[in-house]
């Protein structure tokens, strides 16, 4: 997955890519690009929330992002997510901002801290 997403970014740094010089990093081996870590987010939120059967949800965005510590290759990862308030916009649209952290498990700190946005708009008609 490292691989495939330096090579669709062009994110080709060493450090995600080459396993011999990345040894000798203080990571001690390749690690996941941060940006591959939070966009396995919308993955994550799949897999924890709960399905919308009435409308759509879409990414608004981020208030907050911060890649508090490496993931390397490898790892296991889980995602966290609570909500820290949901916001009426007009009929039929709600914005919810998502406290979520990414998880690496028997890490002492998260790979990922954030403020997510999302939009829940109703299907038309409803």
């Amino acid at each position: 997955m490292i691989d495939a997403f330096a090579e669709v970014t062009l994110d080709r740094q060493f450090i995600h890519v080459d396993p011999a010089r990345a040894a000798r990093t203080p990571f001690g081996g390749t690690v996941a690009h941060g940006f591959l870590t939070l966009s396995l987010l919308s993955a994550m939120a799949d897999d924890a929330l709960p399905e919308r059967k009435d409308g759509v949800g879409v990414n608004y965005g981020f208030d907050r992002v911060r890649f508090s510590s490496p993931v390397k290759a490898g790892s296991r990862l889980r995602g966290r997510f609570s909500v820290i308030e949901r916001t009426p916009r007009g009929p039929g649209e709600t914005r919810t901002r998502l406290a979520v952290s990414v998880e690496i498990d028997g890490a002492p700190k998260p790979a990922l801290v954030a403020e997510w946005l999302t939009l829940s708009i109703l299907a038309s008609g409803e």
